[in-house]
Order: structure tokens, then C-alpha cells, then sequence
């Protein structure tokens, strides 16, 4: 009987509870006076019981509207607090920005030198990081559980997203110490066409293309020894002899742990890691803060390993 009852009508009840006045009501409530008594009557009649006693001079509440109106102002003062509750956690989503990733950026302190960046210049919000599986190369961008995500390029769908390069890197080859190419200081790509390699879930889409090389096979199919999901599982697989893989020169100590190595491969392109985020997000305050950090950050990065090596010419 009481399922249809709205916080509108018990609102307008403790409001003429108070006022004792139906026009007065009304005008604290911004309706019309018959607006307000539909609203009322419209109550009881869910309610099944008068709550006010009305004549030509006065209103009272009945016994029933006594007993009601302990309860309305605690229904409405719960849904005060309800609402107080979702204004807080909506103004926290604001000033909350999450990064997702599926392996750890790394790279010489990349990650610490953004978010101390970043954090200087917008001091009133919280960063939050959220680890990924490879079977998502988007890194929670396309499901909207991060705001922005270290990615590996190509993307899929990738008109969805705009990105920064923050690093392009050569693609070495992981394999196990005792593999007989293991002995060269460089391989050929045509060298490992034969081979079984470590794939992405198919669900990576063009970045599963890119990590087997498919631009560099001439039209032939790559072997795919296993499956891989994560650093660790790629590690395993390595050791177990499942396959090789590539991957990327800053991520080779992620893998190269005891039992396996990486090499330089000629006949491939490098890599390129970025920071990505969803186009429509561009504008932002937090997501285009945390890309212009990354990209003053990547960009003195960059100086200085140029810096570096014209010491050494």
C-alpha cells in the first residue's frame, strides 16, 4: 500500500505539519496551494487514513498524521544524508584521477617524475593506479575504468582514444639461454619465422599483430607456441621453451630474470609507448594535467638521454 509513496508527498506533509497552513506551505514549497492539497490527499489515500483535520479557520493533524511525523522527518533526513553521501563520492570521481596500466611504466622513474608533476600543479587530487591484464590493450580505457592508461600502440578502435609518445623503443627478442640463437649478439628477423612465438589473447586485437610482427612476415602466418596474459606467465613460458617473444627494450629486465635473454633484432620497427586517454575526456582538467605532465617529463627525458649520448660520440 505504501510502496507508490514519494519523498515529494512527505515533504509537502511535514511542511503543512509545520506551517499548520495550507497557503503558507505552499509558499515555502514554491507550488500552488491546490497543488498541495492534491498532493496531500492523494497520501492519504495511499495511506488509507486522513492526517489532517481541515476547516473554513484552522488545520490540525489527526492521530495518524501525529504518528507519521517522526517517521517523515527521518526518511527525509536519511535521504538528506544519502544525497550529501553521493555529492561527496561525485566530487571525489572529480578529483580522483585513475591510471591504468598493464606493466609498470618504469623507464628511469618516469611514473614518480609524472605524478610529482602533476601533483604540484593540481595538489587537490588523488591519483589512484590500476593494473591491467594484456587482454585489455586499452588498459581499462574502453570499459571507463581509467581515465587515462600507459598503453602500447597500435590501439584498437583507436579513433576512440588521442594519446602522447612517451617512448619509442626498439623490440628485442626474450628467449631461453640455451636456444641455439641465444649465441648471436644480433638475429635477423627472417631468422625467427620458423619459430613459435608467445602471443597476446586475441582480444588485444592489432596490438597482438604488432608483438608478432606481422608487418614483417611478408604475408606468413606466425606460429604461436602459447598464450600469454602477464609478465609473469611470459616469463614461464620463456623458460619452458613455449615460444619466443618480443618486447620492448625498457621491459626487458621484467623478463630477463634467470634463464632467459634478449637480443636486438634487425628487420623490425620499434615500438612506441604512450599515454592514452578516450577523446571525449580531452578537456578534463585532471586528464589533460596528467598528459601535459607526462609530456614535459618524457620530453626532458628525452634531452637528456640525447645529452648523454652526444657525451659519449
Amino acid at each position: 500500500m505504501t510502496t507508490d509513496v514519494h519523498g515529494r508527498q512527505l515533504r509537502y506533509f511535514l511542511t503543512v505539519a509545520e506551517e499548520l497552513h495550507f497557503t503558507r506551505a505552499a509558499e515555502r514549497l514554491y507550488v500552488s496551494q491546490p497543488a498541495l492539497s492534491k498532493q496531500i490527499r492523494a497520501l492519504e489515500r495511499q495511506l488509507g487514513v486522513a492526517l489532517f483535520r481541515r476547516d473554513r479557520h484552522s488545520v490540525a493533524l489527526t492521530p495518524a498524521g501525529e504518528a507519521l511525523l517522526p517517521h517523515a522527518r527521518r526518511v527525509l533526513d536519511a535521504w538528506e544524508e544519502g544525497a550529501e553521501a553521493v555529492a561527496r563520492a561525485r566530487a571525489t570521481q572529480r578529483t580522483t584521477l585513475v591510471i591504468g596500466m598493464s606493466t609498470s611504466p618504469g623507464r628511469g622513474g618516469l611514473l614518480p617524475a609524472i605524478r610529482s608533476r602533476f601533483t604540484a600543479a593540481h595538489p587537490e587530487a588523488a591519483v589512484r593506479l590500476r593494473q591491467t591484464v594484456w587482454d585489455d590493450p586499452t588498459a581499462g580505457l574502453a570499459d571507463g575504468t581509467a581515465d587515462v592508461a600507459f598503453v602500447w600502440l597500435p590501439l584498437p578502435d583507436q579513433e576512440r582514444y588521442a594519446w602522447t609518445v612517451i617512448a619509442e623503443e626498439p623490440r628485442l627478442v626474450a628467449l631461453p639461454d640455451t636456444h641455439p640463437l641465444a649465441a648471436r649478439t644480433e638475429i635477423d628477423f627472417t631468422d625467427l619465422l620458423d619459430e613459435p612465438f608467445l602471443a597476446l589473447p586475441p582480444t588485444a586485437g592489432p596490438l597482438r599483430d604488432h608483438w608478432l610482427a606481422l608487418d614483417a612476415r611478408a604475408g606468413r602466418p606466425p606460429r604461436v607456441g602459447a598464450e600469454i596474459a602477464g609478465t609473469e606467465e611470459t616469463y614461464e613460458a620463456l623458460v619452458a621453451g613455449l615460444g619466443i617473444c618480443l618486447v620492448a627494450t625498457g621491459n626487458a629486465p621484467l623478463i630477463t630474470l634467470g634463464g632467459v635473454t634478449t637480443r636486438p633484432v634487425n628487420g623490425i620497427t620499434p615500438t612506441r609507448y604512450a599515454l592514452a586517454w578516450r577523446r571525449e575526456d580531452g578537456e578534463r582538467p585532471l586528464v589533460r594535467g596528467y598528459a601535459e605532465a607526462c609530456r614535459r617529463v618524457a620530453r626532458r627525458a628525452s634531452q637528456g638521454s640525447a645529452l648523454l649520448g652526444n657525451r659519449y660520440r
